[in-house]
């Protein structure tokens, strides 16, 4: 076979995304149809710039979906190639069989690996860690800053000690120290993931009392229910091999394997712990103040008046009359997220050496980069769009939420 030139090596990339472009094509046309009918995520598509940014976050988010089903990748993203070691973009596969794509669509890296696959896996490793994180970020810091900011008094104070305390430390060192072995050794960030996943928990068992507390028939087994299933997520996010801690000097059993719905590799743990643990304070901090604005309100007033309880105000009240600015900052944030996991790829740590997510490949092309700008050049450019797509999307939503 002939090496692709690179108007051919364009055309065969724009085709292996032909279920990204289906699926945006599909998400598109029904979110227009029906955008009057879907609040705020309608109004989105109103705004060039957010229409721009759901587009760019979507074209990811899809690629890691599909990336999973093996209906993008071209090769194995850990295998290694003979012949295939730094190979330009557009190399013929040496001895490709007829079951084998045929080409390394944009060349090999130093490993041998193809450059495209391991391109399109590692937006996987993104979707999958940087929304939920967020998501458990925001629970954590929501469940904290409502009574900070309502209350006010010690409690406030004391929380944002502890918040201000955490902030205090560089964000990168603070990420070293809980990834690095002899931290992880100790059992710390399981002890920490045990604590921060408790939260969403304790946020949604508050909020259905608080919702249905004058219904008792229908709460109790609501609540039962419902946290029954969070406490079964809870337990197997935290349990690995049967055990919620697994250090050299302790040993603590966990959800028993036949029960545990899915076992999170250490290293994405501490990640996913690290990321939480380093954005609830400045959460928390965005919705206390949100929360001491909104409490002056008049419809607060009257909510008081009748004789409604400082949780239902918090949650019903203030909390979705903040939904706004939350809404913009977890889109910001989750580009945050991005970029830290893309650094803590790039230093090498939390996540295996083998894992294909961008940070990790950015840092294996930059050994070359003089010679060889492929391997680096398609994750930092994946990265980049990825994360200025969020940003594109959060202005786009604060641009239709201020119209509200």
């Amino acid at each position: 076979m002939e090496p692709l030139n690179t108007f051919e090596i364009l055309i065969r990339v724009l085709y292996q995304f032909t279920p990204v472009w289906i699926a945006l094509a599909l998400v598109f046309a029904f979110s227009v149809v029906f955008k009057r009918r879907m609040g705020l995520y309608g109004k989105l598509f109103d705004s060039p710039i957010g229409m721009i940014g759901f587009a760019l976050v979507m074209f990811w988010v899809f690629t890691g979906i599909f990336a999973q089903m093996d209906l993008i990748v071209t090769h194995d993203p850990l295998a290694q190639i003979s012949g295939m070691k730094n190979k330009v973009p557009g190399t013929p596969l040496r001895g490709a069989g007829p079951e084998d794509y045929g080409w390394y669509l944009l060349g090999g890296d130093n490993l041998a690996r193809d450059v495209f696959s391991r391109m399109v896996k590692g937006a996987w490793e993104v979707i999958k860690i940087a929304p939920v994180a967020t998501l458990f970020a925001f629970m954590v810091g929501i469940t904290l800053g409502l009574p900070a900011g309502y209350y006010g008094g010690k409690l406030d104070t004391l929380l944002s000690f502890l918040a201000n305390l955490i902030l205090a430390f560089p964000v990168i060192l603070l990420f070293y120290l809980l990834v690095t072995p002899e931290i992880v050794n100790t059992g710390v960030p399981n002890y920490m993931a045990a604590v921060l996943f408790i939260f969403p928990i304790i946020f949604l068992a508050v909020l259905l009392n608080s919702r249905y507390h004058t219904r008792p028939r229908l709460r109790l087994p609501l609540l039962v229910g419902v946290l029954g299933l969070a406490f079964w997520i809870y337990l197997s996010l935290i349990s690995e091999n049967g055990l919620l801690i697994d250090t050299p000097s302790t040993r603590i059993p966990g959800l028993p394997k036949t029960l545990d719905l899915f076992d999170i590799p250490g290293g994405i743990l501490v990640v996913f712990v690290s990321v939480v643990f380093v954005n609830s304070p400045t959460v928390f901090r965005i919705v206390r103040g949100l929360a001491m604005d909104i409490k002056t309100r008049d419809y607060v007033a009257a909510a008081q008046t009748r004789g409604e309880g400082p949780w239902y105000i918090m949650l019903w009240e203030i909390l979705p009359n903040a939904r706004g600015p939350l809404i913009v900052d977890f889109c910001l944030r989750i580009g945050y997220t991005t970029i830290l996991l893309g650094t803590l790829g790039f230093f090498g740590l939390g996540l295996p050496p083998e894992s294909p997510d961008w940070g990790s490949t950015i840092n294996e092309g930059r050994k070359l980069l003089s010679i060889y700008l492929h391997p680096a050049l398609a994750p930092a450019l994946s990265l980049l769009s990825l994360v200025l797509g969020l940003n594109l999307l959060a202005d786009g939503l604060r641009e239709e939420s201020l119209k509200d």
